[in-house]
């Protein structure tokens, strides 16, 4: 993406970049917090669109979620989802991508660096939406401990989310020649 300004071309690849999270978000298994293709979507989106469009396409997604559109998980939207107990990892979907973003920018787009950029992104929305939770669910229910937190937040995701990250990482670099992107 064009360092001073958004292009079309940007502005178009983002908003498919929006498109694909949002339908992402909908592939869900329900469990205590759903189950999603969502961070998949978000390492996938900022690898083939760099930092600046990784989060534009997030920011995007999270602004529509906010006013309303049914974009995230369980067709969800509204300021009820954003300020709930899984609010926190919604917006710590921006961490994911400042990670993916930065990290690939500076080191490369190779599958061990996208791998390892991918799981600090994930490793940042976990802790951000995990302290979110805590906080958001010891306000209504009562405090809760974080080995308690983890074990129902973390804990059941990890091998997910590392299959998604390994995936991510594949796809991205086959797609890489397709969008004009180096590695």
């Amino acid at each position: 993406m064009n360092a001073k300004k958004f292009t079309t071309k940007d502005l178009a690849y983002s908003a498919i970049g929006v498109a694909l999270i949002t339908v992402c978000s909908w592939l869900s298994v329900p469990m205590t917090i759903p189950f999603t293709m969502q961070t998949f979507a978000v390492c996938l989106v900022t690898a083939l669109l760099g930092l600046r469009g990784g989060i534009l396409s997030v920011l995007v997604y999270i602004l529509l979620g906010a006013v309303g559109m049914p974009v995230f998980a369980g067709f969800a939207g509204g300021p009820a989802s954003l300020f709930g107990v899984t609010g926190g990892y919604i917006i710590g979907f921006i961490f994911t991508a400042v990670a993916v973003g930065l990290l690939t920018e500076r080191f490369g787009r190779t599958i061990p660096v996208l791998i390892c950029s991918m799981s600090l992104g994930i490793l940042l929305c976990y802790i951000f939406g995990t302290a979110w939770f805590m906080f958001v669910y010891g306000k209504n229910t009562g405090p809760i401990g974080l080995g308690t937190a983890l074990s129902w937040c973390v804990v059941p995701y990890i091998v997910p989310d590392a299959v998604k990250v390994i995936l991510a990482s594949v796809l991205a670099v086959r797609l890489y020649p397709l969008i004009g992107m180096k590695k």
